[in-house]
């Protein structure tokens, strides 16, 4: 486990996955996800198991929130196409509990992670991928230390219209430094 200040990131179990089917059947959750299709306990568990076939390193993990003395899934978060020659992966994050959106918990999530990323898995850069109508998203990952990289104009097609989708990275010495300030 990997514990935060208010969350921990755990590994998926399958008692899991009806709440990521709630969640990723919510067109307003998955508003700033690729997914965009409905989905099944069968699409779900077929995830499950083909995620469990992945190396360690690239399976996501649930987000979980204290709440007392028990803990709340709320999300996952994960290092995706890890390339170890360049030491570099990309970072997905959804929070699926929409009563705790807002509260910073994608962003703790998000600074767990690279730290797991730099510290743990000796990366060197994560990057990620957010539409430019995702403005929620943008500012957490501007707070963990993100910065823009370049933006694929007109790259998704949603609701009817081309979006922008950015590119956002961090180095491991830009991330460093930023703890080092704090």
């Amino acid at each position: 486990m990997i514990q935060g200040k208010r969350i921990r990131l755990r590994a998926i179990e399958r008692s899991d996955l009806p709440r990521y089917l709630e969640w990723l059947n919510d067109p307003e959750v998955t508003e700033g996800l690729w997914h965009y299709l409905p989905l099944s306990m069968d699409d779900e568990a077929a995830w499950f198991e083909k995620m469990r076939q992945q190396d360690a390193e690239q399976r996501p993990l649930a987000i979980e929130i204290r709440e007392n003395q028990a803990w709340r899934l709320v999300g996952n978060v994960g290092l995706l196409d890890l390339r170890w020659a360049n030491r570099s992966a990309e970072l997905g994050i959804f929070i699926g509990d929409k009563s705790v959106w807002d509260k910073g918990y994608g962003t703790e999530a998000v600074e767990l992670m690279l730290q797991h990323a730099f510290d743990t898995l000796n990366l060197h850069r994560v990057f990620l991928r957010v539409f430019a109508t995702n403005k929620r998203a943008q500012r957490s990952y501007e707070k963990a230390g993100f910065v823009s990289e370049g933006t694929l104009r007109q790259a998704v097609f949603r609701h009817g219209l081309y979006v922008d989708m950015h590119i956002m990275g961090i180095l491991r010495p830009e991330w460093r430094a930023a703890r080092e300030g704090q």
